[in-house]
């Protein structure tokens, strides 16, 4: 199967981004000759990703480390809540996962294997506006917490707070108290991760804002402070705008690399990889540093891991063949059991016609029943053929480019007729709504329709269509539906397209409908 985003240039070199894909706010751990990757899920579920690498630059989706958010309000979906900014460290045997929910607090899960189930979560300190929690195990049997603080929950940001906690990373062995003052330097300071190397005491953390910021390095010989201060990383004269707040991880020669975040707007935070130095015990990341700052690299010599990597790539297609659901999903909000069903017609993914919401005339925001995936690669086409006969009235079931605002096309049985319809998302006073208009009515006879979104190259810059076709997704079958619409990123979280059914009705009635499969396929454009 083609690659959608191929980093690996397979002569010894890869090109950035090393992930087209909106893993927000990654943090990379090697143990052994493997590297783990985790990243903000924000409400999405599963959440906390687990990927992995032999060679930090092909990396697979393999797991995941919650598969619900534990609070009966994420039965909804808390847009811009959920888990933020998580840090993954190995300590004695164990993996852990540190993130903050900026309304209930720090918490913490650990596994023996990354790779299998997950402990339930460990509330580690309560309390809102505490986020971007980094553990750090001392060599003196002391254990700690840096961290950052969210504005709209505490009323203050640009300062980086600590806590001692047990050396069984389970709970707060005191209060939490500001550590460091960035307002005047490192303005919007946040997303830290604590290293210790020759004495110092590193905080590597980004400052100046998601778009246009940079990377700071804090190093202090006590861990308490007072801090020095550098950038390291910049734009500079390339177009990696923002490049900051991620990882530095080591090969086994002992080669060392920084993994961090581009925000691309629609496409949410990509992740690229830097090359690392030292030089009087600062580290200097990227190309061309000027007085120890460096800017981003586009192609580089890749990692000397000591591994023989076959190039693999993130998955967007699915024949919904398994018996559970491709580890690419993530629902909008805590799943429900009746959500869906891959056995009761085996091939097919059976999405039942709910409304979680409770409300008459739902929108699609407020529906955790939305099946979302990633956007992975710049432009594509995705297809899915949609089965419409076990729709019953009020019902209606299809795919949407969910974003800060959202388009979809969708079968709908009004009055007993199948019409095929745009909707649309807009702002009102009472929050985001939804409206709707019939493109076409089906025959009584037509049970299958085919949906297109193509993500389609346009000079420099992406332009989104919708089609839809009776007979098959051939080009010279399809018919555009023309939408005043351009997906976009919403809450820190980049568009995603999604599959989905429900009701009109407060009440289910019962429906559901079934998608033969997904097929997502590159297109060319310039990046």
């Amino acid at each position: 199967m083609e690659r959608l985003w191929k980093s690996d240039l397979e002569d010894g070199t890869f090109k950035n981004p090393i992930l087209f894909a909106d893993y927000s706010d990654p943090d990379v751990i090697r143990v052994g000759d493997t590297y783990y990757m985790t990243a903000s899920s924000f409400n999405y579920i599963p959440g906390l990703p687990v990927l992995t690498s032999k060679d930090l630059v092909n990396w697979e989706l393999k797991n995941y480390a919650i598969d619900c958010i534990d609070y009966p309000n994420y039965d909804i979906p808390q847009h811009a809540k959920g888990v933020w900014a998580p840090a993954i460290r190995y300590h004695e045997g164990y993996f852990y996962i540190y993130y903050g929910m900026p309304d209930e607090g720090i918490f913490m899960v650990k596994a023996k294997d990354p790779l299998g189930k997950w402990d339930a979560p460990v509330l580690v300190l309560e309390g809102k506006g505490l986020i971007d929690s980094c553990p750090f195990w001392d060599e003196d049997g002391n254990a700690y917490i840096i961290h950052g603080y969210a504005k709209s929950r505490i009323g203050f940001k640009s300062h980086l707070g600590i806590f001692r906690m047990s050396w069984d990373g389970t709970r707060a062995l005191d209060e939490d108290h500001i550590l460091y003052n960035g307002l005047e330097t490192q303005p919007t300071i946040e997303g830290p991760k604590v290293y210790k190397r020759n004495g110092y005491y590193y905080i590597f953390a980004p400052a100046g804002g998601v778009k246009t910021g940079w990377q700071a390095i804090l190093r202090s010989k006590n861990i308490y402070g007072p801090y020095e201060e550098k950038i390291v990383l910049t734009q500079g004269k390339t177009v990696i705008n923002g490049p900051h707040q991620g990882a530095l991880v080591d090969t086994v020669n002992g080669d060392e690399w920084f993994i961090h975040f581009q925000d691309r707007g629609l496409y949410g935070r990509i992740i690229h990889m830097q090359p690392v130095v030292w030089e009087n015990d600062w580290p200097i990341m990227g190309i061309h540093a000027v007085d120890g700052c460096g800017e981003p690299c586009l192609v580089h010599t890749k990692p000397n891991t000591g591994a023989s990597v076959t190039p693999c790539y993130l998955e967007a297609s699915d024949s919904f063949a398994s018996d559970k659901l491709n580890l690419m999903w993530q629902w909008l909000g805590n799943p429900k059991e009746g959500f869906y069903s891959l056995s009761e017609r085996p091939g097919f993914l059976r999405l039942y016609s709910v409304n979680p919401t409770g409300k008459a005339n739902p929108v699609l925001w407020e529906c955790s029943n939305v099946l979302t995936q990633k956007l992975v690669c710049p432009y594509f086409e995705a297809v899915t053929c949609l089965h419409i006969d076990a729709l019953k009235e009020q019902e209606q079931a299809g795919m949407v480019m969910m974003g800060g605002h959202y388009a979809y096309l969708a079968v709908r049985l009004v009055r007993g007729k199948k019409r095929l319809v745009r909707g649309l998302s807009y702002d009102s006073e009472d929050g985001i709504k939804e409206k709707t208009e019939q493109v076409l009515e089906l025959a009584d006879d037509v049970n299958r329709v085919y949906i297109t979104f193509a993500m389609e190259a346009a000079g420099e810059t992406p332009v989104f269509k919708m089609y839809y076709s009776l007979q098959d997704t051939s080009a010279a079958s399809r018919v555009w539906v023309k939408v005043d619409f351009m997906p976009s990123d919403h809450t820190w979280v980049g568009a995603k397209i999604g599959l989905f059914a429900n009701t009109y009705d407060a009440n289910a009635q019962g429906g559901y409908a079934d998608f033969e499969y997904i097929q997502v396929s590159p297109l060319e454009g310039k990046l």
